[in-house]
């Protein structure tokens, strides 16, 4: 399925595990429940995709594009698993990543504050090293309890 244009496709509880999806087409797609684990997913295009409580552990998203892409867990039993996954010079820009599981994620060489917006407050299993070896990682948006695991100052609140 590499390069194909699946955009808008109704995907939701798939098992795609270990598929080739490289350079596919995937934005806006919906793909809740599905199980991706183990894909290749480099240079895909998710922009907008719902991938909420997908399953992406160990999956390959190097460079791949998930910017205003739900990542979120919809679920108290479910919930985006990215354990394992590759994030490398993914784009999350916008992304919502509220209850992903980023345990041994690689977010290596992936912008997380700044213009990029990301915001891991209630990202699960989520350590000081991965973030740091992020771009722009003390400008992302965290818990405050996980700042202070960074040595990061209080969030600022920008109505004040």
């Amino acid at each position: 399925l590499g390069d194909a244009n699946l955009s808008g496709a109704n995907l939701s509880s798939a098992n795609l595990g270990d598929a080739n999806l490289s350079g596919a087409n995937l934005s806006s797609a919906n793909l809740s429940d599905a199980n991706l684990s183990g894909a290749n997913l480099s240079d895909v295009n998710l922009r907008g995709a719902n991938l909420s409580s997908a399953n992406l552990s160990d999956a390959n998203l190097r460079g791949a594009n998930l910017s205003s892409a739900n990542l979120s867990d919809a679920s108290p039993q479910g919930g985006e698993d990215l354990r394992g996954a590759n994030l490398g010079g993914a784009n999350l820009r916008g992304a919502n990543l509220g209850g992903a599981n980023l345990r041994g994620a690689n977010l290596s060489n992936y912008g997380l504050g700044g213009d990029f917006n990301a915001d891991l407050s209630d990202a699960k299993n989520l350590t000081p090293e991965q973030v740091k070896s992020a771009n722009s990682w003390n400008k992302a948006k965290y818990s405050e309890h996980f700042r202070t695991q960074l040595g990061l100052p209080p969030q600022q609140n920008e109505f004040l």
